[in-house]
């Protein structure tokens, strides 16, 4: 996708681009300051309805809210979807402090405290276990509370997924239980009396090949009926993982959604509904629910020629928008999609290199991309910043104040 192909999404009026129906340059005095995050509430709906309506109805919709914790974000999806998966303390905490039902909240990943468990217990929140320690201190919560915790085993799959920007299962991993331990395990909690509602895989994420994400879910699938054998009541509650990706740069295909759709609809209607009855099947979603409602804007403080190199030098950085720098997993850094906010109708004029604030050749948040001839106080936007933008990047380096954020 190409950075018009974005423009054209949020849409643009007398060569501004708009979010949430706001000319660029009217959002930017509204926040009253660069640099700074904004999300279209529009695109985030738009893309919520897209997904109920290609999904199998039976399907539930969880919001992985790490992919954006912002409060005005989680509490508007928290209306929109089923459920929200949860990573922190904190982010237990905001989606509890929503309309959400805590059973309806999941808390998944490594390395829980044994205050976080206390505190998921004592609300009520599904806790998806990944280790043999972290079901002995759940044991331990729910005797001392007095209540009887509901969980759900993470599964690390004997299979793992090509194609995926990080890769979360198969293998040894830190994530979940091995399936072939997971038998042992669940003879282990028969004893316990903690309520195991079922089972997590969630092998892979930032995957944009649908043949490999319908594979991933059938043998998911297949997986879990395997290990449903060994458990002592129905299984109701699957989580299928998610892994749909965005497409982040010109190369970048996005994910034919309907190809996705269809295995789901032949999952769902045919063997989970068959061998699961009594089971929620769930999708984790987080970077394709939020990535491309949201922009990063900051404005150009510098413009300087060196040895024949020119260098838009912005307020922003890699401080903010890590992702966008290439430091946030990419084996080889490639440009996102990047304009001139408030001259998205004119033509790309220039190769400029885009530079933010920091001491540190790192700082680079677009390197040789064509532009429009752009002066100090455009604004420089950058696409696909609604998902591990801020909260995935290093805030505090080197002391700059931190941007704002909006939904519009």
């Amino acid at each position: 996708m190409t950075p018009h192909d974005h423009v054209a999404a949020f849409g643009a009026t007398d060569g501004e681009l708009r979010v949430g129906g706001l000319p660029l340059s009217r959002l930017a005095a509204r926040v009253g300051s660069t640099p700074f995050f904004a999300y279209d509430r529009g695109l985030l709906d738009a893309r919520v309805d897209t997904l109920r309506a290609a999904l199998p109805a039976r399907l539930e919709l969880s919001y992985a809210m790490k992919a954006n914790p912002m409060p005005a974000v989680v509490q508007h999806l928290a209306r929109r979807v089923d459920r929200i998966d949860v990573a922190s303390g904190l982010e237990m905490q905001a989606a509890l402090d929503t309309a959400m039902r805590p059973d309806r909240v999941s808390f998944a990943g490594p390395g829980k405290t044994p205050a976080e468990i206390r505190s998921a217990v004592a609300a009520g929140v599904l806790l998806e276990i990944e280790s043999t320690t972290e079901l002995s201190r759940v044991v331990a919560a729910g005797d001392d509370l007095g209540l009887t915790p509901t969980i759900a085993l993470r599964v690390n799959p004997d299979f793992a997924v090509k194609g995926s920007g990080m890769r979360m299962g198969g293998g040894p991993q830190q994530f979940g239980i091995d399936a072939e331990d997971v038998p042992a395990v669940l003879r282990e909690i028969a004893a316990t009396g903690v309520d195991v509602l079922g089972f997590h895989v969630f092998a892979g994420s930032q995957n944009l090949h649908a043949a490999i994400i319908a594979e991933a879910q059938s043998r998911t699938v297949d997986l879990v009926s395997a290990l449903a054998d060994h458990l002592d009541r129905p299984v109701r509650y699957l989580n299928l993982g998610g892994g749909f990706g965005i497409p982040y740069t010109e190369k970048d295909q996005p994910l034919d959604l309907d190809a996705v759709a269809a295995g789901l609809h032949e999952l769902v209607d045919g063997p989970i509904a068959a061998r699961f009855p009594e089971a929620s099947a769930v999708l984790e979603l987080g970077r394709y629910l939020v990535g491309e409602c949201g922009i990063y804007v900051t404005r150009v403080l510098d413009r300087k020629v060196s040895r024949g190199k020119t260098y838009l030098v912005v307020d922003g950085g890699m401080h903010h928008q890590l992702a966008a720098s290439g430091n946030f997993g990419q084996a080889i850094r490639r440009n996102y999609p990047v304009v001139v906010g408030n001259r998205v109708d004119t033509a790309s004029g220039e190769a400029v290199t885009v530079v933010g604030c920091l001491c540190t050749p790192l700082d680079l948040l677009g390197d040789d991309i064509a532009l429009p001839p752009a002066e100090i106080d455009d604004l420089i936007v950058i696409f696909q910043a609604g998902a591990y933008g801020l909260t995935a990047s290093p805030t505090a380096f080197l002391g700059h104040a931190p941007p704002a954020e909006v939904l519009v």
